[in-house]
Order: structure tokens, then sequence, then C-alpha cells
């Protein structure tokens, strides 16, 4: 299962998203602790500028490249743009 990470978040766009929402997090739990009410949504707001962030990195082209195929039963789903398949024998 190790080589078939394709299109599973290893992207700029991901990277920094939760590493800003990690960041946000924390500093969140650090000011529960503190019973500081005005730290901890500060917290919470870096946490979703996280999420706000990556998509705007995704939406300029930064995420993952899928493109959507048609499988047996009409079902859309998506798989890895050809430059990121390999081949596997």
């Amino acid at each position: 299962m190790a080589g078939s990470s394709h299109g599973h978040g290893h992207t700029p766009a991901a990277w920094t998203g939760v590493i800003i929402s990690f960041i946000g997090f924390n500093v969140a739990g650090v000011f529960m602790v503190m019973n500081n009410p005005l730290g901890f949504w500060a917290g919470i707001g870096v946490t979703l500028l996280g999420a706000v962030v990556g998509g705007a990195m995704k939406a300029a082209g930064l995420g993952s490249k899928l493109q959507p195929v048609r499988v047996q039963g009409g079902t859309a789903t998506a798989k890895p743009a050809p430059a990121e398949v390999t081949a596997t024998a």
C-alpha cells in the first residue's frame, strides 16, 4: 500500500493547510488550559484559516490533479493524472 499514495494529500496545498491548522489547534489548546476564551477563539480562527489557505492553494493549482473517470456501473470516481501514474507489472 505504501506505493499507492497518489492523490492522498501529498501536495503543497495539503501540507500548508494541515500545518496552519495544527498550529491553530495547539494555540487553542494552550489558551483553553489557561482559561483564556479570547486566545482560544483566536486559535480556532487560525485552525479554520488553515482550511481556507489550503483550499485557496488547491484552487491555484497546488493541490492534487485528479481526473474524473467513468467506471462500470455509471458512477464517477477519480484517478491520478497520467503524469502521476506509475507502471506496475
